[in-house]
């Protein structure tokens, strides 16, 4: 890929997005598979298609309306994400997490991102949130490979704490307040599209992951990379313990519970944003 041609498309994006903006966000919410009900939350709200943005690509994956939400959430104003770019989709790296960019040069400094994912950990309950506390990428490929932009971060980031202590210690205590149960663990991301074998299940969970699941990871890298403070939360759609699966799992399954369990993440988040000192 073109390191300039890749630049100036993020560029565009940002220039078209901040002519429809009234104030620049300082939070960005990344709704995952299920979840596109928190932008339904947001107060004088600005839709923006992504077909309409320059540069911008278009989510194909279900459950992903693809359009950008701005408005206003507790007096800080807020831009949510209904709809992610995969790897699995065909999309290079620069791609999937080429809103990541935009939304740095954006200036947005909180990255909220969303996923559902399969549960490792046998302890797990399907239906509860996951705050996501590390993760590993196991993609087999990174968004930062390639000449690496000096203005948007530096060549050898550092991922010791991928996700901020602070935001996790206000989950803990907002998900207590609100008296929604969650569990914390580790986030595995694998390229997809194939749910894992039995074989694979057991080889993630000796990893040391509790759960699993097709995107996120590459951009927490791309926005710590760039800067930001990330919070990551999973909703547990489904056992991916070999001992636990009774039948084939579909996409269709994975959506339900994700929406069903959406409600009690948007919860925490909306609780989260109001606390939240932006």
């Amino acid at each position: 890929m073109d390191i300039t041609n890749y630049v100036e498309r993020v560029e565009r994006s940002v220039d078209y997005i901040e002519s429809k903006l009234k104030k620049k966000p300082k939070i960005v919410i990344v709704l995952g598979s299920g979840l596109g009900k928190i932008a339904d939350l947001l107060e004088d709200r600005i839709i923006i298609p992504y077909s309409n943005i320059p540069g911008f690509p278009i989510s194909t994956a279900p459950g992903h309306k693809g359009e950008l939400v701005v408005g206003d959430l507790h007096g800080k104003t807020v831009v949510a994400m209904s709809g992610r770019f995969h790897y699995y989709e065909g999309y290079s790296m620069k791609d999937v997490t080429f809103p990541i960019r935009v939304f740095q040069l954006l200036g947005v400094e909180y990255l909220f991102i969303t996923n559902a994912a399969g549960a490792l950990n046998p302890e797990f309950k399907i239906g509860r949130p996951m705050v996501i506390k590390d993760h590993i990428n196991f993609m087999g490929t990174n968004p930062l490979i390639g000449p690496n932009v000096d203005k948007w971060g530096p060549r050898f980031p550092d991922m010791s704490v991928p996700y901020d202590p602070n935001l996790i210690t206000l989950a803990r205590t907002v998900s207590r307040d609100l008296g929604i149960k969650i569990h914390e663990g580790v986030y595995i991301a694998i390229s997809g599209p194939c749910f894992e074998t039995p074989a694979e299940m057991r080889m993630l969970r000796h990893l040391g992951a509790d759960a699993v699941g097709m995107s996120t990871v590459p951009e927490v890298i791309v926005a710590k990379h760039g800067g930001m403070k990330v919070f990551g939360l999973s909703a547990i759609t489904d056992m991916a313990v070999p001992e636990a699966v009774k039948k084939p799992l579909t996409a269709e399954e994975v959506l339900e519970v994700a929406e069903k369990t959406g409600e009690k993440m948007g919860a925490i988040i909306v609780e989260m944003v109001k606390r939240m000192d932006v």
